[in-house]
């Protein structure tokens, strides 16, 4: 009797085991149970919603520094959810990030978003393709050139300077600039462990050796 009490003591167990939707390549997907008590804290945040942003992309492989994973959770929390910046702006920005990069699967991730938030198809083509985008309204041409000059050429000119604070305040241009590091992060992320895209989901993105012309 004690045995089959055990067994299902075991199976409620299993049962309430929080389910992880990690995805990898190089770095092995870490189940619950094999979670250190850091890392169990780091993903029960995110699971409870504590922390948004679900468990899918560079999570499961930022849980190997428990600490810095959960600090760039809270910082995508903020760059994903509640950056001042508008949505198709914002959506544009990590389209050009990462294009730069090649990231796979933000990019097919992004791609969607940022047709779903009123970025022209035609637009997020061009940047696919590693052409400038032609058709851009005079926000969108703003911030595809700061974003562009800064990850071209690691500066960005004075002419583009002005023209963005005059635009999005010096506040703005600081977002842009977070908004461009977090997914700088989480390209970086990605392309180091080659996280695979959904099942059935070709790449967009082809090597180029001048992404952003």
């Amino acid at each position: 009797m004690r045995i089959f009490l055990l067994i299902a003591s075991m199976a409620a167990a299993l049962a309430q085991t929080p389910s992880l939707d990690f995805r990898g390549d190089r770095f092995k997907p870490l189940t619950y149970q094999e979670l250190s008590p850091e890392q169990k804290a780091v993903a029960d945040l995110v699971l409870s919603g504590k922390i948004q942003g679900g468990t899918g992309g560079p999570l499961n492989t930022l849980l190997r520094s428990p600490i810095l994973a959960e600090s760039i959770a809270r910082y995508g929390e903020y760059e994903r959810f509640r950056v001042p910046i508008p949505e198709k702006l914002k959506e544009l920005a990590v389209l050009v990030t990462t294009r730069y990069w090649t990231a796979q699967f933000p990019w097919y991730a992004h791609h969607r978003a940022a047709t779903q938030a009123g970025l022209k198809e035609p637009i997020a083509q061009a940047i696919a393709e590693g052409r400038r985008p032609a058709g851009m309204n005079a926000d969108e041409t703003l911030v595809y050139n700061f974003t562009r000059e800064l990850l071209k050429t690691t500066a960005v000119s004075d002419a583009t300077f002005n023209a963005m604070k005059q635009r999005f305040t010096e506040r703005g241009v600081v977002e842009f600039i977070g908004l461009m590091g977090y997914y700088g992060i989480v390209a970086m992320a990605v392309n180091t462990d080659r996280y695979p895209l959904p099942a059935g989901v070709a790449a967009e993105l082809k090597p180029l050796a001048n992404p952003l012309p």
